[in-house]
Order: C-alpha cells, then structure tokens, then sequence
C-alpha cells in the first residue's frame, strides 16, 4: 500500500512540474508588455525598463523560470547579501517565512508556495485567489448535489421503466446534457430564465452571493443568484449520472441476491432501496467525486457569462489586462486540486478494492 501511494504521489508531482513549465514558457511568449500596461501606452522607454527590471522581465527566460520554480516550492534558496541578485531575500516576499539554514549569503528558507503580485492592483496572487475560490467552490459544490440527487432519482425511475417514454424520453435528455456546451447553455438559461420568465421567476441574469441593498443598508446574502449559475454547471454531470445510475441499477437488478430477497418475500420498494440502489451507488459516488474536480476547473465560462465572482472572472480578468501571476497562480492551484483530488480517489480505490494496487 505504501509503494503504490508513493507511485501516485510521484505522478502527482511529476504533472505539477509539466504543468508549472507549460504555464510558465506559454505566458511568457505570449505578446504584450505588462509593464505598458500598468503605465499607459504613452509612457517612456525608461520607465518601461524600471517596470520590467522591478518585474524580473529583464533577465533571461531560463533565469525566469528557475526564480519561479524557487518561489512556488516550500524549500526554497536565496542570496541575503546582494539586492541584485535575482534570487535575494527580500523581507517582504515571503512573509512570513522560516530560516532553515544559512551559510554565509546563502539561506535556504521555509514558506508557503508564492504566486507573486497582481501587475495590476499589487495584491498578493493568493490573497485574490483566496477571496474568489470559496465562491467556486459554493458553486461547483452545490451544482454537484443538484446533479447527483437528481441524477439518482431520475436513473432509479428510468432503471425501473425501462424500454418505456419516461426511458427513452430520459435517454434523449441526457445524450442532450451530455453535448450540450457549457457557455451556449449558460447563455440560454440566462436568457430564458432571468429575461424571457423573469416575471415568474425573479431571477436575476447577473449577481453574486451578495447583493447590495437598495435602502443602503449594506450586503444581503441574496441565495437566489447560485440558482441559474448551479443549474447550468449540474447539466452535464446530471445527464452522466443518470445514464450510470440506471445501468448501475439495472445489473443490481438482475442479480442472484435480488431475486432472493424477492422470493423471501421482502416487498419490491424495500428490495430496491434498501438491497439494488445502496450497491449501485457505489460506481456512482466514485463518479460523482471526479466530477466534482472537473467542476471547480470547468466553472469558468458559466461564472462568466452570469458575472459569478469566483475564479471563473479572475481568470478572465487577468487574461483581458495581460495580468499574467494572476493567470498563472489561478490555473496552477486549479491544477493543485486536480491532481489532490485524483490522488486521493486512487487511494480510495485502493482502499476499497485491493486488486487495484496490484495492477
């Protein structure tokens, strides 16, 4: 068990690395000057420089990605006697930080990882991801249970009518689920819901979880703006665990232990809840946690289309302004929580099903 978590935590680490240098080299030949855009289209060449120099831009590319890499890791090194030197020990850069080991100049340090500062505003990358990934993770959490309660329910009627409408009517729902993308349908349940039903709904096609009073009086928690946003997120894992929770329920149907339970005469509702579903669920529950990992990641078009102020607008935002540690920190901690995520799934099936380790 311990050289098979080892295996997949050196994995995991493995495609953080690849991740870490695909963002890095990508963002850096991307074209745009930062710089101009924090002084202006108007602004001189010398100050242009300063900015740059301030920046780190203006040392080689391979230099670059190796400070990098020395910030994001707990461990890192540095130089404390010269401020030139890229790798110098600022006070300020790592706050707080632990001194593990000095040898002369050199101080080998323990942080936290550092995701630099915003171009645009100077705030700490993880103070912004901080503040915007706790409404992700409300969205991308609560559209989860809409699709998996539904998902079940609908899966468990569709499994028990089968070859009839409400089957095939179910099937024709979710193939549309399925292929149906994420930023059209956001569009067409904004626009349905919140404009064209907007009298007998009241939903609005914009908002956050708050909402400014009217009266002055401050921010309200206003539930009702993770209504649209939820549902057009839940879409598509509710039509997969439809689809899994009818074939799931349907082999569990047609097992030994069914009709025995049956001849013992156990009444049909019992044998199918308490016997059929509890053992179709568990495929079922092992989809719905990867899922969850897709969609704190795949949230990005829904929360933009109804403003949603997650990390979904940050990313946005930061690829409008050239905002680039802002980009970077946001797609390297989705990427983190991919990689925990999947991490742990794999042990939890290694715990439950010990033929896993053995492949």
């Amino acid at each position: 068990m311990v050289r098979y978590v080892g295996k997949r935590l050196l994995y995991g680490l493995l495609v953080l690395l690849g991740v870490v240098t695909l963002v890095f080299f990508l963002f850096n030949i991307l074209p745009g000057d930062p710089a101009r855009m924090m002084l202006g289209q108007r602004a001189d060449q010398e100050s242009i420089d300063i900015i740059n120099r301030d920046l780190g831009r203006d040392k080689p590319v391979g230099l670059q990605y190796l400070n990098y890499i020395n910030d994001l890791v707990p461990v890192s090194v540095h130089n404390n006697a010269d401020s030139t030197n890229y790798f110098f020990l600022s006070e300020d850069k790592y706050a707080p930080y632990t001194t593990l080991l000095r040898l002369g100049s050199t101080s080998v340090v323990l942080k936290a990882p550092y995701l630099r500062r915003s171009y645009q505003s100077q705030r700490r990358v993880s103070e912004i991801i901080g503040s915007a990934f706790p409404q992700t993770a409300l969205l991308a959490v609560v559209a989860m249970l809409f699709a998996l309660i539904v998902g079940v329910a609908l899966g468990v009627i569709s499994a028990l009518h089968k070859d009839t409408w409400i089957d095939r009517t179910t099937l024709v729902l979710s193939t549309l689920g399925m292929s149906l993308p994420s930023f059209f349908a956001a569009i067409l349940i904004a626009w349905l819901f919140a404009y064209v039903m907007a009298g007998w709904t009241h939903l609005n096609m914009f908002g956050n979880l708050y909402s400014v009073d009217d009266y002055g009086c401050g921010e309200y928690l206003d539930l009702k703006n993770l209504i649209l946003p939820a549902l057009t997120l839940g879409i598509r894992p509710l039509a997969t665990l439809t689809q899994l929770t009818k074939n799931s329920m349907l082999e569990a149907l047609s097992q030994d232990y069914i009709r025995t339970a049956r001849a013992k005469g156990l009444s049909y509702r019992r044998v199918v809840v308490k016997h059929a579903l509890r053992n179709a669920l568990n495929p079922v529950v092992t989809s719905a946690s990867g899922w969850l990992a897709g969609l704190l990641a795949g949230a990005v078009f829904v929360e933009y289309v109804f403003d949603w102020k997650g990390m979904g607008v940050v990313i946005v935002d930061g690829l409008e302004k050239y905002d680039f540690p802002v980009v970077m920190g946001t797609i390297l901690f989705i990427c983190i929580l991919l990689v925990v995520i999947n991490i742990l799934t794999d042990i939890l099936y290694a715990v439950l099903d010990p033929r896993v380790r053995l492949s």
